[in-house]
C-alpha cells in the first residue's frame, strides 16, 4: 500500500473481493464488460494493470468509481516502483531552504 509496506495488486481484489463472491468468471465479466476476455484474465492474473477503459468499464458494472480501481493501480505501481527503487531514492536530499 505505501512504498515500504507491502502491494495488493489490484487484480487481486477483482478477483477475491468480487468475482469468488459473486461466482463469476473471467470470461463472463470480460463479456459483460465488452472486453476481450483475456484482459479480464491477465488481470485476474495480476499479469496486467488496470488501464482508465477497463476501470470506467468495472466501475459501471460494479457501482463503484473508476477512482477507486485507478488508486488500487496507483498504489500498486508505487509500492512495486518505490521497492524496485529505494536505494535510489533514499539516495536523494531534501531540499534546502535558501
Amino acid at each position: 500500500m505505501t512504498t515500504l509496506g507491502f502491494s495488493i495488486h489490484p487484480g487481486e481484489i477483482l478477483r477475491e473481493e468480487y468475482l469468488v463472491p459473486l461466482g463469476l468468471k473471467p470470461y463472463t465479466l470480460a463479456k459483460k464488460l465488452n472486453v476481450p476476455r483475456t484482459r479480464i484474465e491477465r488481470l485476474v492474473a495480476e499479469r496486467t494493470p488496470v488501464t482508465p477503459d477497463t476501470a470506467l468499464r468495472l466501475a459501471k458494472f460494479f457501482d463503484t468509481t473508476p477512482q477507486f480501481w485507478m488508486n488500487m493501480q496507483t498504489s500498486y505501481d508505487l509500492a512495486v516502483e518505490g521497492k524496485a527503487k529505494k536505494a535510489e531514492i533514499e539516495a536523494i536530499s531534501h531540499l534546502e531552504a535558501a
